[in-house]
């Protein structure tokens, strides 16, 4: 059995990590989705032109791991507060998302929305959006598993951008 969720957070490149090793992931993928471009190209969808979020499609089986705990964890990897990019990574192709791809999807997203909403984590209205899925393009090779490709280039951008301190302060 299998299912996926589709998360755009910034860039796709810090979403992969996060879900890669839990147990009933079955695939995460870096690529692009929301736009209006078949099959954009990464060079494309960085003109802003496309209209194309950086997304990841994870593959998992809910009889491991639940569509709730992805959102909750997906939450934990974004600033939920800024609707104009995450970190250093600024602009739509950057807008946090849930895309959901069933009517159950969308309800687990819009309570796990409020709940965080009312729970005064933040000062700031959550703005991350909640819309139907779209087609997904998988990203070019080179981006695929980057932070295992690239450890160091990984690991230097995450603290770089502002992600991996925000998270420590604000989800640890």
């Amino acid at each position: 059995m299998k299912d996926t969720a589709i998360f755009a957070g910034g860039c796709f490149w810090c979403m992969v990590k996060p879900f890669d090793s839990l147990p009933g992931i079955l695939s995460v993928v870096s690529g692009f989705t929301g736009g209006h471009v078949p099959h954009p190209t990464y060079q494309e969808v960085t003109t802003g032109t496309t209209g194309h979020t950086e997304a990841v499609e994870i593959t998992f089986n809910p009889e491991q791991i639940t569509y709730e705990e992805l959102v909750a964890i997906y939450w934990q990897q974004t600033d939920p507060t800024d609707a104009f990019g995450q970190f250093a990574d600024r602009g739509d192709s950057y807008r946090p998302v849930i895309y959901y791809n069933s009517e159950e999807q969308r309800k687990i997203a819009e309570a796990s929305k409020a709940a965080l909403q009312a729970s005064g984590r933040f000062t700031d209205p959550i703005v991350t959006t909640i819309e139907p899925a779209e087609p997904f393009y998988p990203a070019e090779d080179y981006h695929q598993d980057f932070y295992k490709k690239n450890a160091a280039h990984y690991n230097a951008y995450r603290e770089g951008s502002g992600r991996a301190g925000f998270i420590r302060q604000n989800w640890t």
